[in-house]
């Protein structure tokens, strides 16, 4: 299987299976000496584990991460890092009536038509805990990045049809950070809890939108034809399991605009009066902040009956089991912020590469 590799000089390669013995990766590309704070590492995994609240899957994972070369005495050595998250929880037995099902939006089906075999258990190399090693990575670039005053920030701000339309500063990260969803907003983060419950009682889910906002980076991250900034940047979103979107600065929006009204003018300080371009201008940051977001469909396995077809092509129905969230939105929180890190420490270092 290829595809299991991203980046350039900062490099994230991931293994392992949802109901395998272990996940985990090796990232290249981190300069040495760099003094690792473990707890943070950790703090980013336990905001994206199963089991962590009411409204996510109640599957029960540590998610203890171990390193295995790449780093002595607290320092990164400059060399690969190598670490691993076994598995704790899996109830395998769940997936039993999937080994010949294809269940509906998911990759059981393109799987199996592409190598002619496929995990059955959970997705395999398709379900989301894969992610566990990509916050692995992203917490080790973010903590780099964090030395040269870059600040990453993600929270969701739309469940359903439940939006935040506030203005986002930093010092609301406590108060996103202090609700189950995720969402800088208290009132907010109670309707859209209830709204969770809701549909989970009646065997459904629902998708939601998470924003990012990354402050501090320098002009000059980026490049202005294939390589673009933001084009790195999509990519990275819409390689999470789940996502269907990916916009930054006006975005969508940007079509009932005038250019008039578009543009954003300069200031005698390099700075911009309006930031719809999201801090990226030609592939290129130009020191604004750079402000994007993401969507989530609802997640595919569902706890009610469905249509479908077994690897005969035969009409059949299945229902969803096992444990899965409702919504996955919050728990993916942590993610596009460790995939935004990795990518814009990549550019970083492209761009001390050159000077």
């Amino acid at each position: 299987m290829a595809g299991s590799s991203f980046g350039t000089l900062v490099r994230l390669t991931t293994f392992g299976e949802s109901h395998g013995k272990a996940i985990g990766g090796v990232l290249e590309g981190i300069p040495a000496g760099f003094v690792l704070d473990f707890d943070q590492i950790q703090n980013d995994l336990d905001r994206r584990k199963p089991g962590q609240s009411a409204i996510v899957t109640q599957r029960k994972e540590s998610d203890q991460v171990q390193f295995l070369s790449g780093i002595f005495e607290g320092k990164t050595t400059g060399t690969p890092i190598g670490f691993l998250i076994e598995n704790e929880d899996q109830k395998s037995k769940d997936y039993e009536e999937l080994q010949k099902a294809y269940r509906p939006s998911h990759a059981d089906f393109t799987y199996q038509q592409k190598y002619g075999i496929r995990d059955h258990r959970g997705g395999g190399r398709s379900s989301a805990r894969e992610t566990a090693s990509r916050v692995v990575a992203g917490a080790i670039a973010k903590q780099i990045l964090a030395q040269k005053n870059i600040r990453i920030d993600a929270f969701v701000d739309q469940i359903g049809s439940l939006k935040w339309t506030g203005e986002w500063n930093s010092g609301l990260k406590v108060v996103s950070e202090s609700t189950l969803v995720r969402v800088p907003s208290l009132e907010l983060a109670e309707q859209m809890e209830e709204l969770i419950r809701e549909i989970r009682k009646e065997g459904d889910t629902i998708g939601g939108r998470i924003r990012c906002v990354i402050e501090g980076v320098p002009v000059g991250l980026g490049e202005p034809v294939f390589d673009k900034l933001h084009a790195e940047l999509g990519k990275a979103m819409l390689s999470i399991n789940a996502v269907k979107g990916f916009e930054i600065g006006s975005g969508f929006d940007s079509i009932s605009m005038r250019g008039s009204e578009h543009n954003d003018v300069f200031t005698t300080d390099g700075k911009t009066r309006t930031n719809y371009s999201g801090g990226i201008q030609g592939g290129i940051s130009n020191g604004m902040p750079i402000d994007f977001r993401v969507a989530f469909k609802p997640v595919a396995t569902i706890m009610r009956e469905q249509e479908t077809i077994n690897e005969n092509f035969e009409s059949i129905s299945i229902s969803g089991k096992g444990r899965h969230d409702p919504c996955v939105v919050p728990r993916a929180v942590p993610i596009v912020e460790a995939m935004a890190a990795l990518v814009v420490l990549d550019y970083f270092l492209i761009q001390n590469a050159y000077q």
